[in-house]
């Protein structure tokens, strides 16, 4: 995945508190046991850690080694996307904002802008306190999208996933399709409380997951705001291969395995391993929205 040198990036777009200490207090998801619930009720790439109804006891966020606002001064060009890991997310939220908007626009809507907030250990969110153990996850209350970018280590270290550049951005994506969702009306009707293979929530993660692909389709081709140009400048097969595993790595039948060692799909949240990768690759092939249907 290649990013414009030259090309500016939007930091307004980000909030980085990444090093603030957040007051101590009933977390919505910590770690230890509530932590690993999360894990195999597949919380990842949520819609908010509200939802489980888990809190956690006070917990004491370690000192970051980054500190809050990095990003304003730090990612400045494409090539800074290029080397920072950072200023990569930066770069990726530019280039979904950017589809996104032109793609509402095109069908004559508006799309309203939701920025990331980047955060170590525990952030403050309309949606409840959350600790880093929920994974990246979107606060519908807020229309923010949180994400610790200690996840990305961990996708690789405890779920098993190859990673790369674009296995990063196909997280952030996800978080945006789930905006995209609650900017058209279909994030609610994951609301009903029901679990299974076959529930609203995994139709919900599905679509998700097939407007991560749609953005990816159309990457190398939506212009940049503020240049005209494509801010990414290549994605190769290699960088969908890793988009498809880390999907994969996140399929409820994989966590579970893995965490439980025997696999309920009764209890899934998010979709299966290979029903992920079917609706990412959905939206990758057809680069049509309206492909996402995961509720016909």
């Amino acid at each position: 995945m290649q990013f414009d040198d030259d090309a500016d990036l939007d930091t307004s777009e980000v909030e980085d508190v990444r090093g603030s200490r957040v007051p101590g207090g009933r977390a919505t998801i910590g770690g230890g046991i509530a932590g690993l619930v999360a894990l195999l009720l597949g919380l990842f790439f949520g819609v908010g850690p509200e939802e489980l109804g888990l809190s956690s006891g006070n917990r004491e966020p370690r000192t970051a080694a980054s500190s809050a606002g990095e990003v304003a001064q730090s990612c400045r060009k494409g090539r800074d996307a290029n080397t920072r890991e950072d200023c990569r997310m930066v770069a990726v939220v530019n280039s979904t904002q950017d589809f996104w908007r032109d793609e509402f626009t095109r069908r004559g809507g508006r799309y309203a802008p939701a920025s990331t907030v980047f955060f170590t250990d525990r952030v403050n969110t309309a949606c409840g306190t959350a600790t880093a153990a929920v994974g990246p996850f979107y606060c519908p209350a807020d229309r923010q999208v949180y994400l610790d970018l200690g996840f990305f280590d961990e996708l690789r270290t405890k779920f098993g996933a190859s990673g790369g550049p674009f296995a990063q951005a196909y997280v952030v994506a996800h978080e945006y399709g789930h905006h995209v969702q609650n900017l058209t009306g279909t994030l609610g009707l994951a609301r009903d409380g029901r679990q299974g293979a076959d529930s609203d929530a995994v139709k919900v993660e599905l679509q998700a997951d097939c407007y991560a692909g749609v953005w990816a389709r159309h990457a190398t081709r939506t212009p940049a705001e503020s240049t005209g140009r494509p801010l990414v400048t290549a994605l190769t097969d290699q960088d969908i291969r890793d988009g498809l595993d880390a999907a994969a790595a996140v399929g409820d039948d994989r966590i579970q395995e893995r965490f439980q060692g025997r696999v309920t799909p009764e209890t899934w949240t998010h979709g299966s391993a290979r029903q992920r990768q079917q609706w990412f690759y959905e939206g990758y092939r057809t680069g049509d929205m309206e492909r996402c249907d995961t509720f016909r």
